[in-house]
């Protein structure tokens, strides 16, 4: 790891049934693979519910602690590792895209789940008590499926599996359902992300994001201060920094070759941007990384 950055798995080598698909027991899951540990990607989708454990486990350089009825999702390309003590289980839920392709007519439809738009903050749901039995119930019907070869018990599969997601949705929209306002502002919010996400090292200003939203810089200034706690401008930033460290990872990669990956006009400028964000320089951060194997918290 230390000589070729993070490893990135495929789901084919995490499955001895379907290249696409996995559900299984986690604590059996995590015995067998016992090299997920390390920080790593994944190309493809990824969740797992605990139902008991303790510990952390640490989504594109973000840390959270781990807790009975907490739930994370990842979309691919996000780093993360666990860190777990003692006995840790749940449910694993792993898919490529192609599993969803042949059933949904847009094809993006998966991505639109707040869970699933690569931002760490999002991607971690405790489970509230009233919904822990059913969630628990999802999970060992989609078991014995996921491992069914028959397209029919797929199809079922693919319903349970948009039906979790649906429920988990509904927990973030239920603040946005009281205030009409909210939601809109919400609905913003989750384009104004997808937009970052998509064009953040060729866009870097608000006013650009706001144009393509159809509203002005100083509204889409409010939404983020109001629902984020921050300006428009430095979630665009946050983008990039995450960007940055992603690329940091790999030590084939020259810092000079990084910032001309991000559109930087020169490495000066693209370190003085990354310790301002980052609060530590880039060679100081990938140092971090290759002696303890986890960035600088």
């Amino acid at each position: 790891m230390k000589q070729q950055g993070y490893p990135i798995y495929d789901i084919a080598g995490l499955t001895t049934f379907r290249p696409d698909i996995v559900v299984r027991p986690f604590a059996a899951y995590r015995k067998e693979h016992r090299k997920l540990h390390v920080p790593h990607r994944h190309r493809f989708y990824h969740m797992v519910y605990f139902t008991k454990g303790s510990g952390y486990h640490s989504i594109d350089f973000d840390r959270f602690p781990v807790q009975p009825h907490q739930l994370y999702a990842m979309a691919p390309s996000q780093v993360h590792h666990w860190n777990f003590e003692g006995d840790v289980d749940g449910y694993v839920l792993n898919f490529s895209a192609s599993f969803f392709q042949s059933f949904l007519l847009r094809p993006d439809y998966i991505d639109d789940f707040p869970f699933f738009q690569g931002i760490a903050q999002q991607s971690v749901l405790d489970i509230p008590r009233s919904m822990q039995p059913a969630i628990t119930e999802l999970f060992e019907e989609m078991i014995p499926l996921a491992a069914s070869l028959r397209e029919l018990q797929l199809d079922k599969l693919r319903v349970l599996i948009l039906k979790l997601f649906l429920d988990l949705t509904g927990l973030y929209m239920q603040a946005a359902t009281r205030s009409p306002r909210l939601s809109y502002s919400t609905t913003l919010l989750r384009n104004f992300q997808k937009l970052v996400d998509k064009h953040f090292s060729e866009l870097r200003l608000p006013r650009h994001y706001a144009a393509m939203l159809h509203i002005t810089p100083n509204y889409l200034n409010t939404i983020c201060s109001d629902l984020l706690g921050q300006s428009a401008g430095a979630v665009i930033r946050n983008r990039i920094t995450l960007e940055a460290k992603r690329l940091l990872v790999n030590p084939a990669l020259s810092i000079a070759t990084v910032a001309y990956m991000l559109n930087f006009e020169d490495n000066s400028y693209f370190t003085k941007f990354f310790k301002k964000n980052a609060g530590i320089t880039p060679e100081a951060f990938r140092k971090s990384l290759m002696i303890t194997g986890n960035p600088t918290e």
